[in-house]
């Protein structure tokens, strides 16, 4: 019986830290929004390794990565601006473009909770191309904004290029009786996708095999961080993890796992 791939725990030290949102203006009246960054992510190795040796979330579906399950939208803007895209797209970009017109099915789809999401095609996405596809192997959205020459942040549903990054809000009250929102940005891990996540078959971001990047999270994925934040508070994020990265050699705990795991002779 095979084996699932490594991947180390879920639970371990973290470093995080938290700075008020530096565009917040008292004076407009809006609640204080305060950034709480995980640090010990945001330095890490991690890189997609979509092609290069991912194994995929569903056991015997390596090729799809983690588009097996299809995007489901955060809200009508999304889906909406998604929209704008598919019709760029042609059949020589697309693979599965006759399957996405109306008359044979569409490309949204409803789930048994009633959110919207991608369409389910061939047991994948329909915007998965196949690796034997001329049109480009993977997502033709991450294609298409190769091709425009812009962010993929600017043509994938949200949920699609967020991930590996997790962005939660909690109202904070203090003491005193003021309060903030907290804006938290994290490691999307396996609990991030719910009581299914465990389920399966395989997830990069505690994985060492997806821990192999030539620069940290926190520069690799500048483009969606400055979309979840902002210019600003990407700028001080920066500035934290540059001044972090050097104190993980007198604290080697902080530094994620995965990374410590890859890096282990």
């Amino acid at each position: 019986m095979p084996t699932r791939p490594a991947e180390t725990s879920l639970d371990t030290p973290r470093a995080w830290v938290e700075f008020t949102d530096p565009e917040h203006d008292p004076a407009d009246g809006a609640p204080v929004q305060v950034f709480r960054v995980d640090l010990t992510w945001l330095t890490s190795d991690w890189t997609c390794i979509f092609g290069r040796g991912c194994h995929g979330i569903y056991e015997g579906r390596p090729v799809d990565g983690c588009c097996t399950l299809g995007a489901h939208f955060s809200d009508a803007d999304d889906e909406k601006r998604v929209a704008r895209w598919v019709k760029k797209l042609t059949p020589e970009q697309w693979q599965r473009h006759p399957q996405g017109r109306k008359r044979n099915g569409g490309w949204v789809e409803t789930d048994e909770d009633g959110a919207r999401k991608t369409r389910v095609v061939d047991g994948a996405c329909i915007f998965f191309n196949d690796p034997d596809f001329p049109g480009g192997y993977g997502c033709s959205f991450h294609h298409q904004a190769d091709r425009e020459g812009i962010s993929f942040v600017q043509t994938k549903p949200d949920v699609c290029w967020q991930l590996p990054l997790r962005r939660t809000y909690r109202n904070v009250e203090r003491p005193d009786g003021t309060s903030y929102l907290e804006v938290s940005i994290g490691e999307y891990d396996r609990r991030g996708w719910g009581e299914g996540g465990h389920d399966m078959n395989w997830y990069c971001t505690g994985s060492p095999e997806a821990h192999v990047g030539a620069e940290p999270l926190y520069l690799t994925n500048a483009d969606e961080l400055t979309e979840l934040v902002g210019e600003a508070a990407y700028a001080e994020i920066v500035r934290q993890c540059e001044e972090f990265r050097p104190r993980r050699k007198m604290l080697p705990l902080l530094v994620h796992p995965a990374t410590a795991a890859a890096r282990r002779p």
